[in-house]
């Protein structure tokens, strides 16, 4: 995901986009010097925490690159949060390629 952002932040400076993210992520994109608002890490409940937002229209597009090669013990989050995303209509990534046509978007 770093690489990512790194790879896109003239964009997300140019349109301000305010960013969230799972502890995780967020400390290692913080830590490369994105302004990063950083949420409980994902087992802990920051892919439900993700969720509510999008659920409460405060989250526009959701990048959230996962492993399908993994088995996550937070997965039921993880698919809740995709749920959600269906639901309310909110753009999702879950792999490099999707989120950079998103990005593009913009």
């Amino acid at each position: 995901m770093v690489q990512f952002l790194n790879e896109h932040k003239a964009i997300l400076e140019s349109k301000n986009i305010h960013l969230i993210a799972t502890g995780t992520t967020g400390a290692k994109a913080v830590k490369a010097g994105f302004d990063v608002e950083t949420l409980l890490s994902g087992p802990y409940g920051g892919d439900a925490q993700i969720a509510a937002r999008v659920a409460e229209g405060k989250t526009k597009m959701v990048l959230f690159f996962r492993d399908p090669l993994e088995k996550h013990p937070h997965e039921p989050d993880i698919f809740m949060l995709m749920r959600l995303c269906d639901v309310y209509d909110v753009p999702l990534a879950t792999n490099p390629s999707t989120a950079e046509l998103l990005i593009k978007a913009l």
